[in-house]
């Protein structure tokens, strides 16, 4: 498990990127030219505080950093803007909520994440995307910024169509075995899509806000790269409600094939019954006659030398008449309830 971190970086208007080890250097250079950009890692409450003097940060800022129950939202301070936003992933089959946090001003840019039970540390890998677009970000925290929050969204398209993946797994398998599936899954599937759509809306809210220059330190020349994510966000937005309304039609289909399956187990079980049924019928008389005739006291059959020339070949042809009168005797029935329903 990766350990607390603390970077800072001064990045002149030339573009050069300098790595600076103390926070006091880091303070002080931001007397010079460009900006200077603070990047913590799973960082301890006391060590964030240490901010709140040469950054003029609110302590109720830095207490919302380590606190993973915020909603994506936007704060306006008079020396900065408090950002909060949400990278988001699977692991594995569920969605994991990485809260990055960003506190922009004229000359300095603060990023805090880390802070999630399960982790993945999600700006750990911007380094090389910053040292490769180093003409935008000697422009302004607000280009490093934009930059960073392009590669969380970016990573969340496949987010999005883990969800849709997903989808199709849970689709395959109703139509494959209906009585076989879990539909516990499909509730699983809807509440990840209504906390990635919380997410979503929320984080589109903030890009609208700064696209309408509704921060101030975002210059108007840089609105653009953020509509660019607002596009984006928009986009998963779509496709995330879309994907919500196929999961209730997938549990409405869930229903509907576990109905007719529950039908015709329930019509073969009629039938079952009603052909016990004939047979109680045809054999219910068949018994009678057999257990009077068949009795030890004296009968036609049972009396010996008085017994009934034939008496035995008599009384099968009686049997096989009654039970046949009683088969077509249904039969009729049958077809009289059938005549009348039709």
């Amino acid at each position: 498990m990766q350990m607390a971190r603390s970077e800072f970086y001064h990045i002149s208007t030339g573009g050069d990127l300098e790595k600076i080890t103390t926070l006091e250097e880091a303070a002080s250079a931001m007397n010079n030219d460009g900006y200077v950009w603070f990047n913590y890692t799973k960082a301890s409450r006391e060590e964030l505080a240490e901010l709140t003097t040469p950054l003029g940060l609110h302590p109720l800022s830095i207490e919302d950093c380590t606190d993973e129950t915020q909603v994506p939202k936007m704060d306006e301070f008079p020396n900065y803007t408090f950002i909060v936003f949400n990278a988001l992933r699977y692991d594995p089959e569920e969605l994991i909520s990485d809260e990055v946090d960003f506190f922009i001003g004229s000359n300095f840019l603060v990023t805090v994440s880390g802070y999630a039970d399960y982790t993945q540390f999600p700006i750990n890998g911007i380094m090389p995307v910053v040292e490769r677009n180093n003409s935008a970000v000697k422009k302004g925290p607000a280009w490093l910024m934009h930059l960073i929050m392009d590669y969380m969204v970016d990573n969340m398209a496949n987010v999005v169509e883990q969800a849709e993946v997903d989808i199709d797994k849970a689709e395959e398998k109703i139509l494959d075995s209906p009585s076989g599936f879990d539909p516990s899954r499909l509730t699983y599937l809807r509440r990840n899509l209504l906390s990635l759509r919380k997410s979503l809306f929320y984080e589109r809210e903030i890009l609208i806000k700064i696209s309408r220059n509704d921060c101030e330190w975002v210059p108007e020349k840089a609105t653009v790269h953020y509509r660019d994510i607002f596009d984006h966000i928009s986009n998963f937005l779509e496709m995330t409600e879309s994907n919500r309304d196929n999961v209730t039609s997938l549990m409405e289909l869930y229903a509907s094939m576990l109905n007719n399956k529950m039908a015709r187990d329930s019509n073969q079980t009629n039938a079952t019954v009603r052909r016990l049924t004939l047979i109680t019928t045809i054999f219910m008389p068949l018994t009678l006659i057999a257990g009077i005739f068949g009795m030890s006291e004296w009968t036609v059959m049972t009396g010996g030398e008085a017994n009934i020339p034939h008496s035995y070949p008599l009384f099968a042809a009686i049997v096989a008449v009654i039970g046949l009168a009683s088969f077509l005797f249904i039969r009729w029935l049958e077809w009289r309830d059938r005549k009348r329903s039709g």
